[in-house]
């Protein structure tokens, strides 16, 4: 590869590029129309989308059905590469009892870290003009809250300041709402974090928050005598969460295996891998994953941050407690079984990818929804749905018994089997329980009259 012929790719057209790339990497005709076929996705948006683009790169968009959330039926766009978890996602809905759901009002938080440019110098200079190292950490501390306190005290006047930055947000009823104050200590000393809480109404508020916090931030260094460094939004967005609660009855899950087990032993089942995945962060961080495996698929199809979603997710997964589960599952009086999941879900209707799209659109014409708020309690629906569906294969059938069933065509298809030769390598490779490339073949092999007839020697 000669890289002098990367040099200004980004000023160069995408039809360039692409004959950059498939000179510079031998490309053949297939690859090379792979990469300059177009798609749902235009060149053109895609270019707007990211930098240095070359192609785009397609994913499954499938539809979750059965799920009745607040009384409402949804169908639900998931985009993602795994197989089962459609499927997965789709029987739990329809053996739950449908979902009640809740959503925080839209308050995400932007962060600004105020330092001093000097910190020494500012500690002696704090000392009362006896600068010993004695008294410096005390004139630090007297410093640095009096800052803070300067910031509480100018927080009205603040606030008024921030609401002229941004004032549609403000017309439709969000804005700055809240500043909050607060000294760290830090391995390079003490340091103030200044929060501040927008109501982003339907957007994700990345954008909005970030451009309140660099027009505030002067006007923080003026009151303090401090520096802002860091002036970003928080992913663990603790003020807007959602959450969903459902009931599976003992019948309908001792129906879903088809009486091979009751449905109290299903329950009882499922509420000790619970307790295991509460006990451990090693299980419970799979368990974890397999609550995103179900939201990032709709956060994706909707045209949302799903990177942000699974920080926030994880983060507050470990908020003010050990690493532990999103989702919780009890008995009720009765003896059902009942699941709660709670997150923070920052998700927008408005701007970036979400707006511009085409399938993101589209996903969110098929959802019908109508906010911000609205996805949220669906997604976290979902979550709850793929997490139930996760555990219920773990202790009945195994997880692999489903999944494999899916991926065995997969491996089918690396294996070289046509499209009529795949279901029946798939099914041969499921019922002889070797899901791999290896048997796949040998299945090929035997249908194909390539092999030499078992119980049969060849001498060569």
């Amino acid at each position: 590869m000669n890289k002098e012929n990367f040099a200004g790719f980004y000023t160069k057209s995408i039809a360039e590029r692409q004959r950059i790339v498939a000179r510079e990497f031998a490309l053949n005709d297939a690859e090379k129309t792979l990469l300059t076929k177009e798609g749902p996705l235009p060149f053109e948006v895609a270019n707007r989308l990211i930098e240095n683009v070359i192609g785009t790169y397609p994913l499954p968009i499938g539809l979750a059905t059965n799920f009745v959330i607040d009384e409402k039926e949804y169908v639900i766009p998931f985009v993602l590469e795994e197989p089962s978890v459609v499927a997965a996602a789709s029987n739990a809905a329809k053996l739950s009892k449908g979902f009640t759901t809740t959503a925080d009002e839209p308050i995400m938080i932007g962060q600004v870290q105020l330092v001093w440019e000097n910190p020494l110098e500012n500690v002696i200079k704090g000392a009362n003009g006896n600068g010993t190292a004695q008294n410096a950490s005390s004139a630090s501390n007297g410093n640095v809250t009096n800052a803070a306190l300067k910031i509480v005290t100018a927080k009205k006047e603040l606030l008024e300041f921030l609401k002229t930055v941004d004032p549609i947000l403000v017309k439709f009823g969000g804005g700055p709402k809240d500043l909050i104050s607060t000294v760290l200590k830090t391995e390079r000393g003490e340091m103030i974090e200044v929060q501040l809480l927008v109501d982003v109404r339907d957007a994700m508020g990345a954008n909005a928050i970030n451009t309140m916090l660099e027009k505030i931030s002067p006007k923080l260094e003026e009151l303090t005598g401090m520096k802002a460094r860091l002036k970003i939004i928080s992913n663990l967005a603790i003020h807007r969460k959602a959450s969903a609660t459902t009931v599976w009855t003992k019948e309908k899950l001792a129906e879903s295996v088809k009486g091979e087990m009751s449905g109290e032993e299903i329950i009882e089942r499922i509420l000790d891998a619970y307790a295991f995945a509460a006990a451990t962060p090693f299980r419970s961080a799979t368990h974890n994953k397999g609550i995103m495996n179900g939201i990032d698929s709709v956060v994706i199809a909707t045209g949302n941050d799903f990177r942000a979603i699974e920080a926030g997710a994880h983060a507050y997964a470990s908020y003010q407690r050990a690493y532990s589960p999103l989702t919780k599952y009890y008995k009720s009086p009765s003896g059902d079984l009942v699941g709660e999941i709670e997150l923070p879900l920052a998700l927008g209707l408005v701007g970036g990818a979400t707006k511009v799209h085409p399938m993101a659109q589209l996903s969110l014409k098929i959802l019908g929804v109508k906010s911000a708020s609205e996805l949220a309690r669906i997604i976290a629906s979902v979550g709850l749905a793929q997490n139930f569906a996760a555990m219920r294969a773990i202790v009945t059938t195994g997880i692999q018994s489903g999944h494999m069933k899916l991926h065995a065509k997969n491996i089918a298809v690396q294996a070289g089997a046509s499209e009529k030769e795949v279901d029946i390598v798939a099914q041969r490779m499921v019922e002889a329980k070797e899901v791999n490339q290896a048997k796949a073949e040998q299945i090929l092999k035997e249908m194909r009259g390539n092999a030499p007839p078992k119980g049969k020697m060849i001498i060569s």
